[in-house]
C-alpha cells in the first residue's frame, strides 16, 4: 500500500508509525485508518520489528474525526454514516492491543476524539507536557468511538470515565499520569529521544515473555472488546450521527458558535 497520510520506518528492531496529516492535525479518515491497519499489520508479521511506537506530530497527536467532512455532508443535504470509519478504527485499535508486540505511543500536543482511544490503545504512552486529551464527542452531540469509553472504564473506573465523556472536558498529561494513564511525562524537545530510548530497551527484553504477557493482559482484560465495538460502540454511534443534536453539534463546531442542542 501506498502511505499518503503515514510514515512507516524500521530500524534497530523498532517500528516508527509517525501520523503525517497536519493538514487537518492527523484527523482520521477511512484512508488514515487503512494505512494504520496496513502498518499495525506489517509490524506484527515483521520479524525484524520487536517493538513499536505510534506518534504524531508536535502540533498534534491527532485531531480526531474529520469534522469538516461530516460538515460538508450535513451541508450538503447527504447522510453522515460513520458505520465503516468507526469499525475500521476500532480493528485498529484492537489490533494493537492484539498484537504480540509491545506499543508505545509518543504523545504530543493534542489528542482529540478517536485520537484519545489510539494514544490509549498502546501498552505505554509516553506524553509531552503539553498533551492535552479532549473526549470532545459530547461536544457534538455524539458518544465517545474508537473504544474510548471501554479502554477508560477498564483503566480509570466508570465514574471518572463518565465525567471525562459527559463533560468533554480537556485532561493534561500530568493528570494522564496521575491516573496510571500515562507511563512518564517529559518535555516537547525531549519526547523523541525519552521515547525512542525505552524503545530500545524494550526492543533489547526479552520478547517472548512480553508476548505471551501481552496475551494474558488481553485475555484477562479485553477478550471481549472486538464484540463490544461491533455490538454497543458502532450502533450507539450510528443513532447519535442520525440525529439533528449532531447536525447543530457539527456546525456550531465549524461555524465557531455555541451549539443549540434539542434532544432530537
Amino acid at each position: 500500500m501506498e502511505l499518503k497520510k503515514l510514515i512507516y520506518t524500521v530500524q534497530d528492531g523498532v517500528a516508527v508509525i509517525t501520523m503525517d496529516y497536519l493538514k487537518n492535525l492527523n484527523a482520521i479518515d477511512e484512508q488514515m485508518a487503512d494505512e494504520l491497519q496496513y502498518v499495525v499489520d506489517a509490524a506484527e508479521q515483521d520479524p525484524a520489528v520487536r517493538v513499536v511506537v505510534l506518534k504524531g506530530s508536535r502540533k498534534a497527536f491527532s485531531a480526531g474525526g474529520d469534522i469538516g467532512y461530516f460538515y460538508q455532508l450535513i451541508q450538503a443535504g447527504g447522510e453522515v454514516n460513520m458505520d465503516g470509519l468507526i469499525s475500521k478504527v476500532g480493528s485498529v485499535a484492537d489490533g494493537i492491543k492484539r498484537m504480540s508486540k509491545l506499543v508505545i505511543t509518543s504523545v504530543c500536543g493534542a489528542a482529540a476524539g478517536a485520537g484519545v482511544s489510539l494514544a490509549l490503545a498502546g501498552d505505554f504512552m509516553i506524553c509531552a507536557d503539553n498533551a492535552k486529551f479532549i473526549l470532545a464527542f459530547v461536544n457534538l452531540g455524539l458518544v465517545p468511538d474508537t473504544g474510548a469509553t471501554y479502554l477508560l472504564c477498564k483503566s480509570i473506573g466508570t465514574a471518572r470515565t463518565m465525567e471525562l465523556a459527559a463533560t468533554g472536558r480537556p485532561m493534561g498529561a500530568q493528570e494522564a499520569k496521575d491516573l496510571g494513564l500515562a507511563y512518564r511525562v517529559t518535555t516537547v524537545d525531549e519526547l523523541d529521544e525519552v521515547t525512542m530510548a525505552f524503545a530500545k530497551k524494550l526492543a533489547a527484553g526479552p520478547l517472548i515473555s512480553y508476548k505471551n504477557i501481552k496475551k494474558q493482559i488481553y485475555d484477562a482484560s479485553y477478550a471481549d472488546y472486538k464484540k463490544w465495538l461491533d455490538e454497543t460502540e458502532v450502533p450507539t454511534q450510528r443513532q447519535c450521527a442520525a440525529s439533528m443534536d449532531f447536525q447543530e453539534g457539527c456546525k456550531a463546531f465549524m461555524e465557531k458558535r455555541k451549539p443549540q442542542f434539542q434532544g432530537q
